[in-house]
């Protein structure tokens, strides 16, 4: 149950002495051992109560009726081909979502797991696109104690024994082991990419036990941070006046989650490494032909501390040595037999057996005296294999090379540079920590919330091309079946690194002169071979090859993928990649540019491949050419992008504005040239595109009775604030970049669009005091609706003039926050969708009347740009105390997309809550970004007010290149 002191009160302090006494973290204020002040807290005895999950109401599940009968139509015949669909809301995980998540473990792209806090390792994504939820158990870390004298001796497993199976009479696996700890004076604090548990006096009265977990997640660490692997450092301060011999036990099952380690075949081996790194590998033979997996669980010899090894028992009866057995080895020697090391690989399990390894370390704490033992934890699964076909080798492979084996070398190094990663991550987050003007909760949440760039899914691969037993660096033609449509890819060849790409080009235009200017501008810039290929039953062209780098000297950092979210399983889902892309952009820019490049290239490429739209039932192709796509795919990202098929977003109204504004955003950061130059043509054609939609001509686009953006069940009529605002920015960023390019043609073109459709979009929408939520005449027209200023937030977080006066602006701001957010239980909740002028929610559609976390944020962030912080720290405190705090819904470590104002949430482990580093990118704007070029859109335009956009001047792309100094490195690369 959710505290009823949730909407009443905040705590606006988190002092470490409520968790934690002061003479505690005394002991351990050396080696990082002890927690920061401004890290999140738990106890572990605090109680991890069930979610409560989202339902839809009478009515809009009648209004949602023939959309799910075709859904689930097709989750079935995709679970038919062995796949499982991008959005499934029919199928429930066997364990229900409870409030346990912790900080998750390792770098990014690799594969993840999390740790709750109370200690489980749960929540596994080995295989991209699959996560197992429940906890594997056997995957503990335990401790046994003995003092001289041998009247004190304790054991016990470091993890409360409040989970299921636990407890079983006879049994001779885990339930047999010591579940004693009560975690009443234990407590777990997270300050992502680390935490620490604090067992104070548990289960020993006289010894303080300090766990700090550490993985390598650091800012422009393109390197580290791509490592699958994490070290557990435990800093042991005896009290007493005896001294202790501690022996703690880290025990790992050979499983990738869910019942993978019934599977069989899997095996164990000790090894004995470098530098005293000791421990077990665990070989896991992956099922449904997945690529294998290889564990590493290990420990650091040292002076002071001996590692020993037992590489394999199991859980049953029938097991050479079982888990009761193993316990009580520990029990009584506190250590196994060095012997072990030479014992060699395991006979391989048998179906429905378990195996599992332990790895021990002892060492001798003097009387007040302080000890330190080091374990780590690596997986190595250096091929990734994707349903439909494509395999790629993943980033860390770059720098270990693509044996399974590479596990032993990744533990090592955890063990031997953890110090160095620790350095890097507070010398990034101090400045944060420190800065007095910042509120507690905002700064914890701040750096915990980016948990979802490991545990969202994230794929990182080594470099642009599939692994060589795929493809071999170039295309052969291939046949790629996909219900019941058959699909031969172009050829395109490789000779001495030049690349002819076969494609086409398509434009849905009616004008002779526009299609005869679009002619002559492919013939005389672009250059490439327009022969088209013939397919069954539609076409797919690729402008570029999905795989050659639009800039070779830029494409380093390899090809980053995560998932909309957990539940929503679509890579790099552009409308929301949208709200979290400033996490990236100031983490990680270069991964954020190559995800922009990605969406580039797909702008100028079609997929002429039939689809059914769930929606409606309608049939159209995947992918238009022009159309931003919605996401980059699912069982084959990169080959066969828009997975989502509920509607046809080739005819949403926000992915190309966002293009634009994304791409504008991160020149302007980035100062790069190169990266401009490259993604030019995109730009202009995403713009081009946008034309059809602007039915009157009076520059502003329209929206089509059907919710054609990402609030994808909420409808929209004629001109709307969100869209409507995007595009506003995205003229104005068009013609800002445009003037930095050289292009000042175009630059005159969009200021021209900009006056009009400004002028539209002011006169349809604004009502005196903010932007009503469309120009129709719907019940909900004149909603108030939380992201109506959503290109504003884009316009001032580049560097770009304001779209409207300050008046309207904050009047704006105001409204939103007087009504959607501080009339929804006083503001202890974020900002509401939708809300009527008489305060009550709109309850249009589902969408209308939830909380969107990551919009929160983004409204948070605008507010902070317009000068409003107080109001904007207000607004993300309802996030916080909703999904963060003590009192609130145990949202932590799995923020949703959305929740109910009853707390019903809706999509665990999802990308747009990123969308806080937007409020610190606000905070913190780059010196690129101050003094980025502000172009004045009233100046008196050099064309005509119905001049379209596929008329290009005489600057053209190539001269902009030329002018950039960048033409050998970009796409133009042919001579003109």
């Amino acid at each position: 149950m959710v505290s009823s002191n949730l909407f009443h009160c905040t705590k606006r302090s988190w002092p470490p002495e409520e968790y934690i006494s002061k003479n505690t973290l005394q002991l351990f204020d050396f080696d990082s051992a002890a927690p920061p002040e401004q890290a999140w807290r738990r106890r572990l005895n605090s109680h991890a109560n069930i979610l409560k999950e989202f339902s839809v109401t009478f009515r809009e599940a009648i209004q949602m009726v023939r959309l799910g009968i075709r859904l689930w139509s097709y989750v079935r015949e995709e679970a038919s081909h062995g796949r499982k669909a991008p959005i499934d809301p029919f199928t429930r995980e066997s364990c229900k979502p409870s409030a346990s998540q912790g900080v998750p473990l390792g770098g990014m792209g690799s594969g993840s797991i999390s740790r709750g806090f109370r200690g489980e390792f749960r929540q596994w994504q080995i295989v991209p696109g699959i996560c197992e939820s429940s906890p594997v158990m056997a995957n503990q870390f335990s401790i046994f104690i003995s003092r001289d004298g041998g009247n004190k001796n304790y054991a016990s497993v470091l993890a409360p024994g409040q989970h299921e199976g636990i407890g079983k009479a006879g049994d001779q696996g885990i339930s047999s082991w010591g579940w004693n700890l009560s975690g009443q004076h234990s407590t777990y604090h997270a300050l992502f990419p680390r935490a620490w548990t604090i067992y104070d006096g548990e289960p020993d009265p006289e010894l303080k036990i300090s766990c700090r977990q550490i993985s390598p997640f650091i800012p422009h660490n393109y390197r580290d941070s791509s490592l699958p692997t994490a070290v557990f450092v435990y800093t042991l301060v005896n009290t007493g006046k005896e001294r202790a011999k501690v022996n703690l036990l880290f025990t790992w099952a050979n499983s990738i989650g869910g019942i993978s380690h019934l599977s069989g075949d899997h095996v164990n081996e000790p090894f004995i490494g470098e530098d005293g790194v000791s421990g077990v590998l665990l070989h896991h033979k992956t099922a449904k032909g997945n690529p294998p997996v290889t564990f590493a669980i290990a420990a650091c010899e040292t002076q002071n501390v001996s590692v020993t090894v037992l590489p394999s028992f199991g859980l049953s009866e029938g097991s050479c040595t079982t888990a009761k057995a193993m316990w009580g080895t520990m029990v009584q020697d506190g250590h196994f037999d060095r012997r072990n090391f030479d014992c060699g690989p395991s006979m391989p399990s048998s179906p429905g057996e378990t195996l599992c390894a332990a790895v021990s370390a002892s060492a001798w704490v003097e009387p007040h005296g302080k000890c330190t033992v080091a374990f780590a934890l690596a997986w190595s699964s250096p091929k990734i294999k994707f349903l439909k076909g494509s395999s790629y080798h993943r980033r860390y492979t770059k720098f270990y090379g693509t044996s399974e084996r590479a596990a032993q070398n990744l533990v090592h190094d955890a063990l031997t540079n953890y110090k160095h990663w620790e350095e890097e991550i507070e010398k990034w987050q101090d400045p944060i920590l420190k800065d007095e003007k910042l509120p507690e909760w905002y700064k914890f949440t701040l750096f915990n919330e980016l948990y979802f760039l490991v545990a969202g899914g994230t794929v990182w691969i080594d470099s642009s091309l599939p692994s060589a037993d795929t493809r071999n660096g170039h295309h052969q033609s291939r046949e790629v079946e996909t219900t019941g449509i058959k699909v031969i890819e172009p050829q395109v060849n490789c000779n001495g690194g030049a690349v002819n790409h076969t494609t086409t080009y398509h434009h849905n235009t009616t004008s002779f002169e526009q299609k005869e200017n679009n002619k002559a501008f492919h013939s005389n810039c672009i250059c490439e071979d327009e022969s088209a290929v013939s397919r069954e039953r539609g076409n797919l062209d690729h402008t570029l090859d999905p795989f050659t780098s639009l800039d070779p000297l830029n494409d380093d950092v390899g090809r980053f993928l995560y998932l909309e979210g957990v539940e929503y399983i679509m890579w790099c889902t552009y409308d929301v990649h949208f709200y979290a892309s400033f996490a990236l952009l100031a983490l990680f820019p270069k991964i954020e540019l190559n995800i922009q490049r990605d969406f580039a290239k797909a702008v100028l490429s079609e997929d002429g491949r039939k689809v059914r739209f769930l929606a409606d039932g309608s049939v159209g192709i995947r992918k238009a050419r022009g159309a931003v796509p919605h996401d980059l795919g699912t069982h084959d990202p990169w080959n066969e992008m828009n997975a989502y098929n509920i509607h046809d977003t080739s005819k949403w109204k926000d992915l190309n504005p966002k293009f634009v504004l994304q791409v504008y955003r991160d020149f302007a950061a980035t100062r790069d040239m190169s990266f401009g130059v490259d993604v030019w043509p995109a730009v202009r054609t995403a713009m081009e595109y946008m034309e059809q939609f602007d039915r009157d001509d009076d520059g502003l686009i329209e929206n089509d009775g059907f919710p054609d953006q990402t609030y994808d069940a909420w409808t929209v009529h004629g001109v709307s604030a969100y869209c409507g605002c995007l595009w506003l920015a995205a003229l104005q960023a068009a013609a800002a970049m445009a003037i930095q390019l050289g292009d000042k043609y175009f630059a005159e073109l969009c200021k021209s669009k900009f006056a009009r459709a400004k002028s539209a979009f002011e006169s349809k929408l604004w009502n005196g005091s903010y932007f009503n939520y469309d120009s129709g005449s719907s019940n909900n027209s004149k909603s108030i609706q939380a992201d109506q200023l959503a290109g504003e937030w884009y316009m001032a977080s580049s560097g770009l003039p304001p779209l409207f006066d300050d008046v309207k602006i904050r009047s704006a701001l105001n409204k939103i926050y007087e009504f959607n957010v501080m009339k929804v239980r006083g503001g202890k909740m974020g900002a509401v969708n939708g809300m009527h002028l008489n305060g009550k929610v709109d309850e249009t559609c589902m969408q209308s009347r939830e909380i969107w976390s990551g919009v929160t944020y983004a409204v948070a962030a605008t507010m902070i740009l317009s000068g409003m912080e107080d109001k904007a720290f207000t607004t993300a405190e309802g996030i916080f105390t909703a999904g963060w705090s003590e009192e609130g819904y145990g949202y932590w470590f799995q923020t949703p997309e959305a929740w109910t104002t009853d707390g019903h949430f809706r999509s665990l482990i999802y990308m747009r809550p990123l969308a806080i580093w937007g409020m610190q990118w606000a905070l913190s704007l780059p010196t690129a970004i101050l003094e980025a070029p502000k172009i004045n859109i009233m100046e008196r335009s050099l064309l005509s007010p119905s001049t379209r956009f596929s008329l290009i001047g005489e600057t053209g792309v190539k001269k902009i290149a030329t002018k950039a100094n960048c033409l050998g490195n970009s796409v133009f690369h042919c001579s003109c």
